[in-house]
């Protein structure tokens, strides 16, 4: 029993390092992806739990997303981009490759710690992801929302998805008189 029990501690704590310890040593396009990804994760999450529940109604004006949906919508496309490259997102997300499911997704009311804990799900399943495409694929064409790409160029684009929304996130938290973890 005993055994069993470190053994059920032991082995998501394994898993959950595993994609960083292959981020680290994975060589080419790949790698500084993964690297990328890794520390706007850290500082999406590290931003999320540094701000109050409060500031996760937030929004700076009418008609534009508050904290949780900024969130969310970070959580909805580290699912959606890799399922439109044809990687399933987890059958429970119901998030396809049909954008309607994402924006679906986005909406799903969750409290603060539920859209915290969802925004680090989404993060393990995109690195997952982004680690199941061979180096050699990455200048592969893709037939990505209807335009001729690469793989390369749709991993690309959900770096800058991703530091777009992390510039959103500091700007939001600023707003609300929180300071980012890593500049304090």
């Amino acid at each position: 029993m005993r055994n069993t029990i470190r053994l059920v501690m032991v082995v998501p704590l394994l898993l959950a390092l595993a994609v960083p310890l292959g981020a680290q040593t994975r060589d080419g396009v790949t790698g500084e992806f993964l690297r990328d990804i890794e520390q706007v994760e850290k500082k999406v999450v590290g931003l999320a739990r540094a701000m109050p529940e409060s500031a996760f109604d937030w929004r700076p004006a009418k008609g534009v997303r508050s904290t949780a949906e900024t969130l969310m919508h970070i959580a909805a496309d580290n699912y959606f981009i890799p399922a439109a490259m044809g990687m399933p997102a987890p059958a429970e997300t119901g998030v396809t490759k049909e954008y309607e499911t994402a924006a679906a997704f986005e909406k799903k009311p969750m409290s603060r710690d539920a859209v915290i804990a969802e925004v680090g799900k989404s993060f393990a399943f995109l690195k997952a992801s982004l680690t199941s495409v061979p180096e050699e694929k990455m200048g592969a064409p893709l037939d990505f929302f209807g335009r001729k790409s690469t793989h390369r160029s749709a991993w690309l684009l959900t770096v800058t998805h991703l530091h777009e929304h992390l510039g959103q996130l500091i700007a939001y938290a600023r707003s609300n008189n929180v300071t980012p973890p890593w500049s304090k």
